[in-house]
């Protein structure tokens, strides 16, 4: 008689690692760092190198206080890092965005567990956080000096500012809004670096495209309906950064295909909400915290039910 053999799942193993994604990640996010440097400077090197340095050391002490096992090898501090740095402004002091990133690794990722265990995602709830502390520094935007890479202080309203007090005349062009040339954090105002970006990681495989085209198109009809002008809609504040690399974050977004797009769709709708009703201008990062709570219950909603038939004796 063949030994029959008990083990814990998981039983199918697949050469993809959890730093594997990550890198793929970090690759991805490549031309918004680099876009981020020639719109605003040198000084957007120093706040992503801030931000990942202090989010790599807040996990390795976390972790070594803990008696936990090193863990900063699967890159996802340094993807944190980055992406919080690009929801930033390029003239946020370094320490506050040293603050958001203990946030981020140490409140929102380790204190529940570590990667795969945060409820929310790590970098919008620490941006968060930083708005409602310090939100004149989070909040004042550098004029954009493309390839001027000491830039002065000058600083602009951004183009969801602008609407948001009717001075639609004062708009960007089209083409500066999808190449950059506008104010903002220093990842979100270039579209074409983030789409080369979700592109490259949807041909990779590291996501699908069910919650991007859920979130962007659900803010493309909505605004549509309420009379605003859908690109500049979609080509404003954090949508595009948010819709390919944190609202499809695995930990703290659904797995199933309609809780993606259920997701998707919520983000959207809070996301409009907010920018046409709420007291921000932007409401990228509240809508993906609400919907990261939402979670659980939308993976219980559209969770497989498996089938289970009668057995004949």
């Amino acid at each position: 008689m063949s030994q029959m053999i008990s083990a814990v799942s998981p039983h199918f193993h697949h050469p993809r690692t959890t730093r594997s994604i990550m890198l793929d990640v970090i690759i991805a996010l490549v031309p918004a760092m680099i876009a981020s440097v020639l719109i605003f400077g040198l000084r957007s090197l120093m706040v992503i190198a801030d931000c990942v340095a202090v989010c790599m050391l807040s996990e390795w002490v976390f972790e070594k206080l803990c008696k936990k096992e090193n863990t900063l090898g699967d890159l996802s501090a340094v993807v944190t890092g980055i992406i919080l740095a690009l929801n930033l402004p390029v003239g946020v002091p370094l320490w506050q965005a040293a603050l958001g990133s203990v946030i981020a690794i140490v409140v929102i990722k380790q204190l529940f567990g570590g990667i795969g265990q945060n409820f929310a995602n790590p970098a919008a709830t620490a941006r968060i956080i930083l708005m409602t502390a310090f939100s004149s520094s989070l909040t004042n935007w550098a004029v954009p000096q493309p390839f001027n890479f000491m830039p002065d202080a000058t600083t602009g309203a951004t183009p969801l500012a602008l609407m948001t007090k009717g001075e639609t005349e004062s708009l960007p062009s089209y083409l500066d809004m999808f190449l950059g040339n506008t104010g903002g954090c220093l990842g979100e105002t270039c579209a074409l670096a983030l789409i080369l970006g979700g592109v490259y990681l949807l041909i990779r495989g590291v996501i699908t495209w069910h919650t991007p085209v859920a979130f962007l198109g659900t803010v493309a009809v909505m605004s549509l309906v309420c009379g605003q002008d859908v690109l500049a809609q979609l080509l404003s504040g954090g949508l595009m950064i948010a819709a390919f690399f944190m609202a499809t974050d695995y930990s703290s977004s659904p797995a199933t295909k309609w809780g993606k797009i259920i997701f998707g769709v919520g983000c959207g709708l809070i996301t409009i909400l907010i920018r046409f009703w709420g007291n921000f201008p932007e409401g990228v990062s509240f809508s993906l915290l609400l919907m990261n709570i939402l979670t659980p219950y939308i993976e219980k909603l559209t969770r497989k039910k498996p089938l289970i038939g009668e057995v004949d004796n």
